[in-house]
């Protein structure tokens, strides 16, 4: 009976190795589509699943016959060199990303022994990155007063404008909103699902559980919202042909407005609002973490992260003011030579 089991627990170990080892066999580029397909598919959005299907066909055709178990820190440095030096910083990073995620599983499934993303110095062309705009205090004051002075109830793109200069909501949140959004005793907006455009499949979750919020919004803005009340009875921005504006069509009408006013941005675009959105609450002293809040980021650290640009600009702003208050401690009559 005895050797029985140990029989039987010495063809279970061998069936468990040979599982293992005929993982090994496996391509980086199919362990890779396997992982994303079997832990991933199931619950990403379309447009995630997207760029897990981009990364999968960059490391099939820069790792082509390359086993998993054949990988190593070398080979992985080197195609980094090699792909960042046509790449942005940030594509770059979200690939290296997704690549660390799929090692760990590897990892974890005992195919591979080290996980050779570790200590990688990743490589980007600064040239590809593209520079982030925004509008000044001034340039933002002169876009708003000539967007509201151009409203018109059959035309929605110039109100979905106005709401992200308010609100700093993203677009596929905005497009999203229904009549039941809006508060307008309370002044508030809750944002609690996304508008897929991608695919046009109508509601989707938001981004993250963290994007779904209620933020505050100012009578002005609502009051705007109302002309739009007889258009339709559930969505918030449908336009005279009774649909959605597309984010091309409400960019076209931002490029025109921001031309209108004199501003010559070439990397501004509707998301560009959101970053001063951002850049105008900061100007006026509002705490970043009530920023992060109002953003409907996960933690402060995404906020801080994403927005250190304005943050450093911010700093030396409030850097000035720390100098001022603290140079009030010493009455200016008094030499700070004397001893």
């Amino acid at each position: 009976m005895r050797e029985a089991r140990l029989w039987a627990s010495r063809i279970e170990a061998d069936q468990s190795l040979g599982a293992i080892k005929a993982s090994k066999n496996i391509l980086f580029s199919d362990y890779f589509k396997e992982w994303y397909t079997t832990y991933k598919a199931p619950k990403v959005a379309p447009i995630t699943l997207s760029r897990y299907k981009i990364v999968y066909k960059v490391l099939k055709n820069n790792f082509k016959g390359v086993k998993l178990d054949k990988m190593n820190r070398t080979k992985y440095q080197r195609f980094i060199n090699e792909y960042g030096a046509s790449h942005a910083k940030d594509t770059v990073h979200k690939l290296n990303a997704l690549v660390r995620s799929c090692v760990k599983s590897a990892l974890l499934d005992e195919v591979i022994a080290k996980d050779f993303t570790q200590g990688i110095e990743l490589v980007y062309n600064t040239n590809k990155t593209r520079k982030v705009d925004y509008l000044e205090y001034d340039e933002l004051m002169k876009l708003t007063e000539l967007t509201a002075s151009k409203l018109n109830h059959n035309f929605t793109s110039r109100y979905i404008i106005l709401t992200a200069i308010f609100t700093g909501a993203r677009i596929s949140e905005i497009l999203a909103l229904t009549w039941k959004d809006i508060d307008f005793k309370n002044n508030t907006i809750t944002i609690n699902k996304s508008w897929d455009y991608h695919f046009k499949t109508g509601f989707k979750p938001t981004k993250t559980a963290a994007s779904n919020r209620t933020i505050s919004a100012p009578q002005l803005l609502l009051g705007w919202l109302k002309q739009l009340q007889g258009n339709d009875k559930k969505m918030v921005f449908t336009n005279q042909y009774g649909t959605l504006p597309t984010p091309t069509a409400v960019n076209k009408t931002l490029r025109k407005l921001l031309k209108e006013c004199g501003l010559h941005k070439k990397n501004f675009h509707f998301h560009s609002l959101r970053h001063t959105h951002v850049a105008y609450l900061l100007y006026n002293g509002v705490d970043i973490y009530v920023i992060s809040q109002r953003l409907g980021h996960s933690d402060i650290s995404v906020t801080t992260k994403k927005y250190a640009y304005l943050l450093n600009k911010h700093t030396k702003k409030e850097n000035d003011k720390i100098n001022s208050a603290l140079d009030q401690l010493v009455n200016k009559k008094i030499s700070l030579n004397k001893d």
